[in-house]
């Protein structure tokens, strides 16, 4: 199918894409609100729970980049073929499994599948559409990806008021199945043989690095940081990814450009990007404990309650491109910082008494935060690069963005479970169940209910209050990480508006360019 025909099939394929790139945004939300129901069905910690949400997004930053060379190599639609297989396998295995470490194994697989379809969604849109075609069909593919968000949540909640936990993982079955028949009979096949070889080395550097460094943050509550185990990773962690930037600084062709950070535009709307990841993931791990466990809502009560920051988000993405323009990148990024980090000061003074509304007060404020400094941000990355290195630029500012996200998770999860640990009153519970009731707010519910109704009460009692504690300690550091993001970018960011022609792509999850072209 030549892109230059005007054959009906590529709207088909398109729609196709769509349902892919969904599947892979609401995979990004759904697990949050399941989390509290399969650590009560599993008996995971809150480290385990860490790990079945990182694991996703650690395999999928580390395998971006050689997923989009491999789909250039050997053929795009091959490799996006192979990618919704390998998704649709990871969630079968999910679906299935009958322990958390099978949860984990199933996550890092759809993770890979994940790595694959991303990018290449995007890069067989130019074989498929005329020219003039392709902006509408990359908003389309991109848009599909950021409404995900809003839909997991609820999508998981109902699933799981009417069905066991693992339907969070079946619902991607056929969604995954359409795609691939969609790809075998609609999508042309297309190569770049002239593109860069996937480097090994490089590859092995950003998984081990990446997996060592989130497998220290994630176990350091637990064992302690000056554990050697915990020590030996951070240090194979920092060695594993300097090795990775002088490698890659030394190739001819590198598969990760970190050239590309010498570009001040570039670099400070990336770390800007980055941090507003970090906040965004580390806040989705632990508000739905809160929603669920503290204030007693069921899955779907939780999923709908997480409303008002996609209300939030929605109406910064018709508001936020055109504030870039009046007002410049800088201040529009630096503004929205402003507001996420008002945001998350404000939901630190969240107490056990509080109630949903003050909650649905600064979700609504984060998600506007969230939208003016998230969208410009990823626009002005871009547009501050020459338009050959848009490609490699588009990948390296997602590969950095899902660092951020999986950074959140461990760092944020990790100094939640510390905190929480800390403050639960466990007097009078034998020693084991003692141990149990600190692995999470939810385990701590679970024992209670199995204790008699005084020793019940104080436990759940003292457990919501260092919970809540635990998650306004959370929100303090979210909140000074904007903070500082947003003075960053007041300082640093270019004060031109050379990027605002570039913020009128409505996209929040996928980069509006080519990941490989």
């Amino acid at each position: 199918m030549d892109a230059s025909t005007s054959d009906p099939r590529r709207w088909w394929a398109l729609a196709a894409l769509v349902t892919s790139m969904l599947t892979l945004g609401f995979d990004t939300t759904i697990l949050n609100v399941a989390l509290p129901t399969m650590a009560g069905d599993l008996g995971a910690s809150t480290g385990q729970q860490q790990w079945m949400a990182d694991a996703y997004v650690v395999v999928f930053a580390a395998l971006m980049l050689p997923a989009g060379l491999l789909g250039d190599r050997f053929g795009r639609r091959r490799m996006l073929i192979t990618g919704l297989g390998v998704f649709l396998a990871g969630s079968l295995v999910g679906a299935l499994a009958g322990d958390v470490h099978w949860v984990i194994a199933a996550r890092a697989l759809m993770g890979i599948g994940a790595a694959l379809v991303t990018p290449l969604a995007l890069s067989v849109l130019p074989t498929l559409f005329a020219r003039e075609e392709q902006p509408k069909a990359t908003a389309i593919v991109s848009a599909a990806s950021a409404l995900g968000l809003p839909l997991g949540p609820i999508i998981g909640g109902w699933l799981l008021n009417h069905f066991w936990w693992g339907s969070v993982f079946l619902v991607n079955i056929p969604m995954a199945a359409i795609g691939i028949a969609a790809c075998v009979f609609l999508l042309p096949e297309t190569r770049d043989p002239a593109s860069p070889k996937v480097d090994t080395l490089s590859t092995a550097f950003t998984a081990t690095g990446l997996g060592a460094l989130v497998y220290a943050i994630i176990e350091a509550p637990t064992r302690g940081w000056a554990d050697p185990l915990v020590l030996a990773m951070l240090t194979a962690a920092v060695a594993l990814i300097t090795a990775l930037v002088l490698r890659e600084r030394r190739v001819e062709r590198p598969m990760l450009d970190m050239t590309l950070l010498a570009q001040r535009g570039f670099l400070f709307n990336t770390i800007a990007a980055t941090l507003v990841m970090f906040v965004l993931s580390g806040l989705l791990f632990v508000l739905p404990p809160y929603l669920q466990a503290v204030l007693r809502n069921d899955a779907l009560g939780t999923g709908i309650r997480l409303l008002p920051m996609m209300g939030g988000i929605l109406i910064a993405s018709r508001t936020a491109p055109q504030a870039a323009t009046r007002f410049g990148a800088r201040a529009t990024v630096s503004a929205g910082l402003v507001v996420l980090s008002f945001a998350a000061l404000l939901a630190s003074r969240t107490t056990v008494d509080s109630g949903y509304g003050f909650t649905a007060l600064w979700l609504s404020i984060t998600g506007l935060g969230f939208g003016f400094s998230l969208m410009p941000a990823m626009a002005g990355a871009l547009g501050a690069l020459p338009r050959d290195r848009a490609g490699s630029g588009s990948g390296l500012l997602m590969t950095l963005r899902q660092v951020g996200g999986a950074i959140g998770i461990a760092l944020l999860g990790s100094l939640l479970a510390d905190t929480f640990r800390d403050r639960l009153d466990v007097t009078g519970l034998p020693a084991k169940a003692a141990d149990t009731a600190g692995e999470s707010v939810v385990a701590a519910h679970l024992v209670a209910a199995k204790a008699s109704p005084e020793k019940a009460a104080d436990l759940v009692a003292s457990a919501n209050s260092a919970y809540v504690h635990g998650m306004g300690v959370v929100m303090l550091v979210c909140g000074v990480a904007a903070l500082v993001a947003a003075l960053l970018a007041a300082a640093f960011l270019p004060g031109t508006r050379e990027a605002d022609e570039s913020a009128g792509t409505p996209d929040m999850v996928a980069p509006q360019t080519d990941a490989r072209q």
